[in-house]
């Protein structure tokens, strides 16, 4: 066997190795077949609506809390689910 017929399986490997990763990469990420959201969705802008309005302003970090936060009161937070045999 001489050397010139040899080198085309040295090549095969890289080349079966290079087209396993594609047709991995095709099968996995489905770049053919996913939503183009660009393309294919029709987004209507429409202006913004509603007002600012000023409610109160804090300089500094005097106040550590929010007024009528209910960070203790943890029974009003976390309601109790009740079923129908109660």
């Amino acid at each position: 066997m001489s050397d010139d017929n040899g080198l085309w399986l040295l090549a095969l490997g890289p080349t079966g190795a290079a087209a396993l990763y594609w047709a991995i990469y095709r099968y996995y990420r489905n770049t053919d077949k996913s939503h183009a959201f660009e393309r294919e969705t029709d987004v209507a802008a429409k202006p913004v609506t509603g007002s600012d309005r000023k409610v109160d302003e804090v300089k500094g970090t005097q106040r550590t809390r929010i007024d009528g936060d209910n960070v203790r009161a943890y029974r009003q937070r976390v309601g109790r689910i009740h079923d129908a045999s109660d």
